[in-house]
């Protein structure tokens, strides 16, 4: 394994989320970069497997049960990662929820239960880890958004956009209070993605139409997006997409929100969804 990056070496990393999909993948890729290596994931199955796939390629990694959701496991998971691992130098939040449909069909239980996990689960890590982090003076803090939280298009999954928008900005003003301190803040946000996550969504709507980031960008592997990620953090970027495109997208949403937010609907209308590969209808 390479350890020869100052970011990675000899530094040890909590994942949460970690036990497939991309969270698996950064596991992986820090750990070649020469990171000692927690995988955290509510399947501890999923986790151990792929601590042990790390270990397999000459590694350091152990496997360990948290559910972002729960205060306590969370500590639980700070606690046993740091006894084996020694004080943590980042920590990843990403473990997360996907769910699909229209707003109205959202019971409010699922727009609590995706704010409790995708955004208060990196507040309960915040709780347990910025203070050990505080008091060093020094660590990196990494939270998984989404493009889906840095431009208007995921009509079709409104209380998960809502809950990467959160994110985006927590990270943001945690890198303004942080960073003179210390620490590092960054937050990856991927766009289209090869993975399994959405195999698990729920669609609360028979009717809902899957709409994505724009139909001209790539759908990007998993290990793409750990590079990015660990490139990203390296070069002490703040915001990390997977792709750059996305900060042109954002120049013109900003130049007028509501131009922008029109063309998307007359895009939809035009019968391009913004899925990655979807044509438009011509007219």
């Amino acid at each position: 394994m390479e350890n020869n990056n100052p970011t990675f070496n000899n530094k040890a990393a909590l994942i949460f989320g970690a036990g497939r999909n991309i969270g698996s993948k950064i596991a992986h890729e820090f750990a070649r970069r020469g990171a000692r290596v927690a995988v955290a994931d509510i399947d501890l199955d999923g986790a151990n497997e792929t601590a042990r796939a790390i270990i397999d390629a000459g590694g350091q990694a152990l496997g360990i049960h948290a559910n972002v959701m729960d205060a306590t496991s969370v500590r639980q998971a700070v606690d046993t990662a740091e006894a084996q691992l020694g004080p943590i130098d980042i920590v990843v939040n990403n473990a997360g929820l996907l769910h699909s449909g229209n707003p109205e069909d959202f019971p409010l239980q699922e727009w609590q239960r995706m704010m409790d996990c995708n955004f208060f689960g990196i507040v309960r890590s915040n709780e347990v880890i910025l203070p050990r982090m505080l008091e060093r003076g020094s660590g990196h803090i990494v939270n998984t958004a989404s493009f889906a939280g840095l431009y208007p298009y995921a009509s079709s999954r409104i209380p998960y956009a809502a809950s990467k928008a959160a994110i985006i900005s927590l990270s943001q003003n945690l890198a303004l209070y942080l960073e003179p301190k210390g620490i590092r803040v960054s937050c990856l946000c991927p766009g289209p993605t090869h993975s399994t996550a959405s195999l698990a969504a729920n669609a609360f709507s028979d009717d809902v139409v899957n709409r994505g980031p724009g139909s001209d960008l790539s759908v990007m592997s998993q290990e793409a997006v750990a590079t990015i990620l660990a490139d990203g953090m390296a070069d002490g970027r703040i915001i990390i997409p997977t792709h750059e495109e996305g900060f042109q997208t954002i120049r013109d949403w900003a130049t007028s929100p509501d131009d922008f937010i029109r063309a998307k609907i007359n895009e939809f209308e035009r019968g391009d969804s913004g899925l990655p590969g979807r044509k438009p209808v011509s007219v």
